[in-house]
């Protein structure tokens, strides 16, 4: 919005010559980030007063860890704050004409639509389950499978009309269409190497990393802060990448695949690491809000859709390699214990608890050293990602 304000501008007068710095991705990046930090810190009290108000607390499982039945009532469903603090400072700053910064917007919102359903059964009707699972992911597919059918073409092309008509080639050919090298599955620290997926090979990759993305950090967000800063660092990493793809020059230099319009994603992931530092202000130990599924499903969508347009799904395991184990930990827990119960009559366990988080709580560490390892690890996991920008 402040871009093409300021581009009317310079158009009106020489004066107006100093709006120019509009033009830089990275003013507006930097800017992004502070206008969502501030829009955070300065409404973040008041929306904490206004969840307390209605009576928005985090209802507390039976079977949880007796440490956390103390947090029994912190309100929940702060993730709004988050999900606000971002599309304001993106609608601000970024390039409104551009179609990747408009998806990555829908798919946040439409996972966050998901999670205030779940967050507000589970207040509402005091049922610590919230929407079933059954009817969660069916909604969650719904998105994800929409948003790969567009960006299957989006990424082979540079506007919204050559989309549409790549798609009706598409249909009209029978379903047979070859997608360039760009829209192949990369493999970090190799040079030139992409395994042409196909449309229907695209489309089931970029649904299992939207969908599998946002249930990953949803499990991750158990501890006080625990998900929110790898969040940040995963999403920061993710906006060199897209940097990296949205400009010739860098893409060429560095033998990435050069994706047209790319680069706005950089103010997306900015503002929503000002977002979660924001929220990280009133999440951290002991924390007075919580962001609940609105938040946690939103941003696991946010980080899987960028990491498809710039196409760094791999690299996007590597650096948020600890969602990718607390999924697998939840995974590996349920499918041990049916399978033993199935086979023994008696349902046994891997960990002792589970997501991961809670086995090392239950093995003697405190809830803040838990959260300050896996943050260390978050951010060796991410250096390891961007250490493929040139290193391949």
């Amino acid at each position: 919005m402040l871009l093409s304000l300021a581009q009317w501008l310079q158009t009106l007068s020489p004066e107006f010559g100093f709006f120019r710095v509009f033009q830089y991705l990275t003013f507006r990046a930097v800017m992004g980030a502070t206008t969502a930090l501030l829009i955070g810190l300065l409404a973040g009290p008041a929306v904490i007063r206004r969840l307390r108000a209605l009576k928005i607390g985090q209802p507390i499982r039976g079977y949880a860890m007796e440490s956390h039945l103390s947090k029994s009532g912190t309100p929940t469903m702060g993730g709004v704050l988050i999900l606000l603090s971002i599309a304001i400072s993106t609608l601000l700053w970024s390039d409104l004409s551009n179609r990747f910064v408009w998806i990555v917007l829908l798919v946040t919102l439409g996972f966050g639509a998901i999670g205030w359903v779940d967050d507000w059964r589970k207040v509402v009707n005091k049922d610590p389950e919230g929407m079933r699972s059954r009817e969660k992911y069916f909604w969650q597919s719904v998105i994800g499978l929409l948003a790969a059918l567009y960006l299957v073409f989006s990424i082979s092309e540079v506007s919204n009309l050559r989309v549409l008509e790549l798609f009706i080639t598409w249909v009209r050919s029978g379903f047979d269409v070859d997608l360039p090298p760009k829209a192949g599955l990369l493999l970090p620290f190799f040079k030139e190497v992409s395994y042409p997926l196909g449309v229907f090979g695209f489309v089931i990759l970029t649904y299992l990393v939207i969908v599998g993305s946002s249930n990953a950090v949803n499990l991750t967000d158990g501890l006080d802060g625990l998900a929110i800063m790898p969040v940040v660092m995963v999403g920061s990493s993710l906006g060199v990448f897209a940097y990296v793809t949205g400009s010739a020059v860098y893409s060429k230099y560095l033998l990435f695949p050069h994706i047209p319009g790319s680069g706005e994603l950089l103010i997306f992931c900015s503002a929503m690491a000002g977002a979660g530092l924001a929220f990280l202000w009133f999440n951290t130990h002991p924390a007075q809000v919580f962001m609940g599924d609105v938040g946690a499903l939103a941003l696991g969508g946010a980080l899987g859709t960028v990491a498809i347009i710039v196409r760094q799904e791999v690299v996007l395991a590597i650096m948020g390699g600890i969602f990718v184990v607390e999924a697998l930990s939840v995974m590996l827990q349920v499918s041990w214990f049916k399978y033993t119960k199935r086979k023994y009559g008696e349902g046994r366990r891997l960990l002792k608890m589970a997501p991961l988080h809670h086995h090392f709580e239950k093995s003697g560490w405190k809830e803040t050293q838990v959260v300050v390892r896996f943050w260390i690890i978050t951010m060796l996991l991410c250096l390891l990602g961007l250490t493929t920008l040139k290193l391949r």
